[in-house]
């Protein structure tokens, strides 16, 4: 995942920072709110982990800011303000989640995943396209470059996942617990078997890959 941190405490940010790009994901780190307001506007990011009390630009400001403009990016307040009125304003001026000061790395890492995995907000439109593909979702119907395909249920709800997460990839355990609602491994190949399946009509009789694999992620649709 693409993360921002808008943290104006060095050492906390430059934590946070360390520990989610050894899990893998890339971060940009910005120490106050009128920063990290043009990252979150300029960027593409996954999730944001806000501090409340930033300066230039506090955090509430800044998330009411962007939400105002239509940025839907999930935002996890990260703050020392832990009443049930500093949790609640954080959550009412457009927040999805709230961890208060001091944290545990794993549990902050896991809200992270969870904020990850919910279908953004702005993204529940009844066509979803990705270059010559179309997926009508009142009339279960998907068509490439106007070529009617026809997918299974399954085959059906993993393309819906993808194509509502464009340009982001969707690992194994992901997909596992959005299409199978299983939130453990259950060391079978049922993912790639799946896929394999989608590529052969989605993919294969056409000139263009639309799904691709990224080595050692997962699954990502681009276009």
């Amino acid at each position: 995942m693409k993360i921002l941190v808008i943290e104006d405490d060095e050492t906390t940010g430059q934590f946070i920072a360390r520990g989610l790009r050894e899990e893998g994901h890339s971060v940009d780190l910005v120490t106050d709110g009128r920063a990290g307001l043009i990252e979150a506007t300029g960027g593409t990011h996954d999730v944001m982990i806000v501090d409340r009390m930033l300066p230039e630009i506090d955090g509430l400001t800044l998330i009411k800011t962007l939400r105002a403009a239509g940025n839907r990016t999930p935002a996890l307040f990260l703050t020392s303000l832990g009443s049930v009125e500093d949790r609640i304003g954080g959550l009412n001026a457009g927040g999805d989640d709230y961890l208060v000061k001091p944290f545990a790395f794993g549990e902050l890492s896991a809200r992270v995943a969870a904020l990850a995995r919910r279908p953004p907000a702005q993204e529940q439109d009844t066509v979803l396209k990705a270059g010559g593909l179309e997926m009508d979702l009142i009339a279960r119907k998907v068509t490439r470059d106007g070529v009617t395909i026809d997918l299974l249920p399954r085959e059906f709800a993993i393309l819906e996942h993808l194509l509502r997460r464009k340009g982001r990839v969707q690992t194994r355990t992901m997909l596992l617990e959005a299409i199978w609602d299983i939130s453990f491994d259950p060391m079978t190949n049922v993912v790639e078997t799946h896929i394999s399946r989608l590529r052969a009509k989605v993919d294969k009789p056409f000139d263009t890959e639309l799904i691709k694999t990224v080595r050692g992620a997962g699954y990502r649709i681009d276009a």
